[in-house]
């Protein structure tokens, strides 16, 4: 059996890991009771260990092997919910999976979750372009809506009418990282704004590649950014089915990420200027507004 100081060690790595890598999510997370908080933080650990196999490989690393290190993850999670003695390559890996294994005891997670993120992640291995938006959508449910759905379980809800609306919030906040991140993933030759979008706004590869804020492109970034706030108005629809003492948490999530877009719109839409975020202060006068929000909520 393993030992609580184990368990305690295993949680506070995937603390850690949160803290320093979602600040956003991090500051949130602190107004969950202390089980809540802690499951989440193994949920998010997990995400960010096997997305970070892909992000950074070093260039020189074949593909082949970036997708060996995600499929020992996808072994490792498999043997926890099978449970089965655990065999990981890194002390990192052991403490997640341990996390995990605890956290499974308390909150029903289900297995095809975890797995469906890897599939997210995988498809940064072989996939830099996007044809359509439907095919963004299902990129953006694999890599962010199933986080949603995982942490809807720790959450705890009282219909499956709030699972829909999890889903929105995932693909919104991706939405909102695609939208703030296109630079920067233009410097890695990835264009994640559909084709036929690209298309019908008159926008070249080469103008995103180079940066170029042309009227054109202002408009769609102004486009990008309204779309991402309907999910938003969608996935706030589904907060008052959680629990009263996580409908906080992620009120606060929704309405951070959203002023991300808000950063947009004053910087009239050109993410080129700066990379748009908020400051700690930001994130903490959210704070009364989303509460007085999340009592008045009705389910």
């Amino acid at each position: 059996m393993i030992q609580q100081a184990s368990i305690d060690q295993a949680y506070e790595h995937c603390k850690n890991v949160t803290f320093n890598h979602a600040k956003t999510f991090y500051f949130a997370s602190l107004f969950l009771e202390k089980e809540k908080r802690k499951a989440c933080y193994a949920v998010y650990a997990f995400c960010r260990y096997v997305d970070d196999l892909v992000d950074n490989a070093p260039k020189e690393s074949l593909i082949q092997d970036t997708i060996q290190l995600v499929e020992q993850w996808r072994s490792a999670i498999r043997n926890v919910y099978e449970g089965h003695a655990q065999s990981t390559v890194d002390h990192g890996t052991s403490l997640v999976m341990m996390a995990w294994g605890d956290t499974l005891s308390h909150y029903a997670i289900p297995s095809h979750l975890p797995e469906e993120l890897i599939e997210g992640v995988l498809m940064d291995t072989y996939l830099d372009r996007f044809n359509t938006f439907d095919e963004l959508y299902t990129y953006c449910y694999k890599v962010a809506s199933v986080v949603g759905l995982m942490t809807s379980e720790i959450f705890r809800y009282s219909h499956p009418d709030a699972l829909p609306h999890a889903i929105d919030l995932g693909i919104a906040m991706q939405l909102t990282n695609i939208c703030r991140d296109i630079a920067e993933d233009a410097d890695r030759g990835r264009i994640y704004i559909p084709q036929t979008e690209l298309l019908q706004f008159g926008i070249s590869e080469h103008d995103i590649l180079q940066k170029k804020p042309t009227p054109e492109f202002l408009s769609l970034m102004k486009f990008q950014v309204e779309r991402a706030n309907a999910y938003y108005d969608s996935a706030d629809k589904g907060i008052p089915y959680l629990d009263k003492d996580s409908r906080l948490t992620v009120q606060l999530m929704s309405t951070n990420y959203r002023r991300i877009l808000n950063k947009l719109k004053s910087m009239q839409y050109n993410p080129y200027v700066e990379r748009a975020h908020l400051t700690f202060i930001e994130k903490l006068l959210a704070v009364p507004r989303a509460y007085v929000q999340s009592l008045g909520m009705k389910q």
